[in-house]
């Protein structure tokens, strides 16, 4: 008899957005008059551009030669990439970081599942409310203990630190569904904490590249001590467009130690070494020539302008929801809207109410967690035509 992981009957029957695709697929059936604008889902609608086009073009040209060619690569990502994220994503910031404490992944989705692999399902896990549910589903799919840490209003959407001690902290700034951020005096508090509790933080810092405010920190580095208690999780999906080409990096300092039931030291950046070198087989080399190429001078203008379009499409979002009356929080220093439904109406039956009064797409905020309820996220990933079309028709069909 083969026994199943019976963790797995604790998750939802359905992933969120899995859910909501076929909520609208139904709904679009029925009405295929409609236009329907999706601002739910968090995917980009902005082709790749061209410098990492350009370099992707290059390296298939490469590996088409008998001298170029590339077999499997380092796991660990090549070196041209991980000195290149060295160089602009740290020493750029004053943040030591070696090359060999850099993975380059297939994405940070991924990487955020699969850190679980090296720490024990004894250890407790704190997860901020709402929350990605990647963070969520992988811990209950291990079978470990999770406790909730809320992120409402009423904390200004910072949460608080832990009443009880916990081994495993998940943080996203800016934070994915809320678009809110801490500051570095915020984060300074949950480095001490991790530091007190020999607790690890697992940041994830897939959106920083649409920080526009000074005192936001861009990583978790930024805060002295981090180096010894915190891996950083980074991704080139929101930043570079590279939803469906895949390419992110997760960061595990040399200093990071986790512990034995004995008490014993062992260094995390051996641990998911090992476990990278069994269980992956790197990022493809055409993929990691394009990463390589969001550095590079004609990389970075024309990704901040991509950036800079989407923050436009924030400001879009925030402003003209603030007209039409709703309470909004997030779209400055993040491509999320994070939006209070009208009271007496729960997230899904505001996200039935969008669909089909106004047919918009958005995401409940209950699909988040608990503390989600009675909120709704919006995302500035769409055109820009189609953000000004779907505020318009938010504003003369649901005002408040």
């Amino acid at each position: 008899m083969s026994y199943i992981n019976e963790n797995f009957l604790k998750l939802q029957d359905s992933y969120l957005f899995s859910t909501i695709a076929k909520k609208v697929a139904k709904y679009t059936e029925e009405n295929p008059d409609k236009k329907i604008i999706k601002l739910g889902i968090g995917d980009v609608t902005k082709p790749i551009v061209p410098a990492c086009l350009e370099a992707m073009h290059k390296a298939v040209d490469e590996i088409g030669t008998k001298e170029g060619f590339k077999g499997y690569g380092p796991e660990q990502g090549y070196l041209f990439l991980r000195k290149a994220i060295v160089e602009n994503d740290y020493k750029s910031r004053g943040i030591e970081i070696d090359e060999d404490e850099i993975f380059v992944s297939d994405g940070a989705k991924c990487d955020c599942g699969n850190i679980v692999d090296i720490f024990s399902k004894d250890n407790k896990v704190a997860i901020t409310d709402p929350v990605y549910p990647v963070y969520l589903d992988t811990n209950i799919m291990s079978g470990r203990e999770v406790i909730y840490l809320p992120v409402t209003a009423e904390n200004n959407f910072k949460p608080e630190l832990p009443k009880e001690k916990v081994d495993m902290i998940y943080l996203c700034f800016p934070n994915n569904p809320t678009g809110t951020v801490l500051k570095k005096e915020d984060l300074k508090k949950w480095v001490e904490y991790a530091k007190e509790n020999q607790a690890i933080l697992l940041y994830d810092a897939a959106y920083e590249a649409f920080i526009t405010e000074d005192d936001v920190p861009h990583s978790i580095y930024e805060i002295e001590g981090a180096k010894e208690v915190a891996i950083e999780f980074k991704s080139y999906s929101k930043t570079a467009g590279f939803t469906g080409v895949r390419c992110a990096y997760v960061v595990i300092p040399k200093d990071l130690k986790g512990y034995t039931k004995k008490g014993e030291e062992v260094s995390l950046n051996k641990l998911w070494n090992r476990r990278t070198c069994t269980k992956f087989n790197g990022v493809s080399y055409i993929v990691q020539r394009a990463a390589e190429a969001t550095y590079s001078e004609d990389g970075k203008q024309q990704i901040r302008e991509n950036i800079n379009a989407y923050l436009e499409n924030a400001k879009i979002i925030k402003d003209g929801l603030e007209k039409a009356g709703f309470t909004v929080y997030g779209g400055v220093n993040s491509p999320y809207v994070w939006l209070k439904v009208p009271d007496g109406m729960t997230s899904w039956e505001f996200f039935d109410k969008l669909l089909e009064e106004v047919h918009i797409v958005g995401t409940p905020g209950s699909g988040f967690g608990e503390h989600g309820e009675g909120y709704f996220r919006l995302t500035a990933f769409g055109t820009k035509e189609n953000t000004i079309e779907a505020i318009d028709r938010i504003k003369s069909s649901l005002v408040m």
